[in-house]
């Protein structure tokens, strides 16, 4: 592991491989740890840089303090690759670090070659919405709210619970490994933070305005409004690509990690 001091903040981060550099940007309860199921066949052609966002692991936050917003941490990325040479470079954010790689697109095209969102979190206004609600699981604010109310609660694993079985079903904490639980465990505490951090809503001016080549990416099983954001931005975003990943559901690069590495490479070497 190591730190970059960032806006006033040791921003930790795992770096493996060689070649040009692709910026990796975890989710909601994630960490630099999300991303271990690809950082083998990622790293065979590129330098993978996996950033732990502001309060989340090694930190060990409690929720207390006021700079846990969508702009911190889109300020902390940008921050970031400032340091990172060459440039520009690429980045690839999942579910909240995918809304917040298309913001660093929007402030900071110059840094960027390209980008992939493996569905972005958030919701979508007005301009964007789509004549028939996506069906399922409920918006990202729902779901954390409820968990919030069970952390301050004192029900971690009930919070836990109630937020991957939101996301990927009936059953799915139950059946994540020993492993994938402690990391949610360690970071559960940022979604206290994450409940006032002032994320906007996706608007179509600002898909319109993307100029950075990007790649939309899903799971072909994801239900719910994170199966249906990726697809509309895509409809809106300059040259968009999308790619679906059969069988696997948000956490597609865990769940089908070969396939997921494959349409992201071919993506980055187009």
């Amino acid at each position: 592991m190591q730190t970059l001091h960032v806006n006033g903040y040791d921003m930790a981060y795992l770096e493996v491989g060689k070649g040009p550099p692709l910026v990796c940007v975890h989710g909601t309860l994630g960490d630099f740890r999300t991303w271990y199921a690809v950082l083998g066949p990622l790293s065979k052609n590129h330098r993978v840089i996996s950033v732990s966002l502001r309060h989340f692991f090694p930190e060990h936050w409690d929720g207390a303090g006021s700079d846990y917003l969508m702009s911190q941490h889109v300020a902390d990325v940008i921050a970031f690759i400032e340091q990172i040479a060459p440039k520009p470079v690429d980045l690839m954010g999942h579910s909240r670090g995918g809304h917040i790689a298309f913001r660093v697109a929007q402030a900071r095209p110059d840094l960027l070659r390209r980008v992939v969102l493996a569905e972005p979190g958030g919701d979508l206004d007005a301009s964007l919405a789509p004549a028939t609600p996506a069906s399922g699981a409920p918006s990202l604010a729902v779901r954390v709210a409820a968990s919030v109310k069970k952390v301050a609660s004192g029900d971690i694993e009930g919070a836990l619970m109630n937020f991957v079985d939101a996301i990927d079903g009936d059953g799915a904490w139950a059946r994540l490994p020993t492993a994938a639980k402690q990391q949610l465990r360690d970071n559960i505490f940022t979604l206290l933070g994450q409940v006032g951090e002032k994320r906007r809503p996706f608007a179509k001016s600002e898909a319109e305005s993307i100029t950075t080549p990007m790649l939309l990416i899903g799971g072909g099983d994801t239900e719910g409004t994170l199966s249906l954001i990726w697809r509309v931005l895509a409809e809106h975003i300059p040259g968009a690509k999308t790619a679906v990943i059969p069988g696997a559901r948000h956490w597609m690069f865990e769940q089908a990690p070969q396939e997921f590495s494959k349409a992201v490479l071919a993506f980055l070497a187009g």
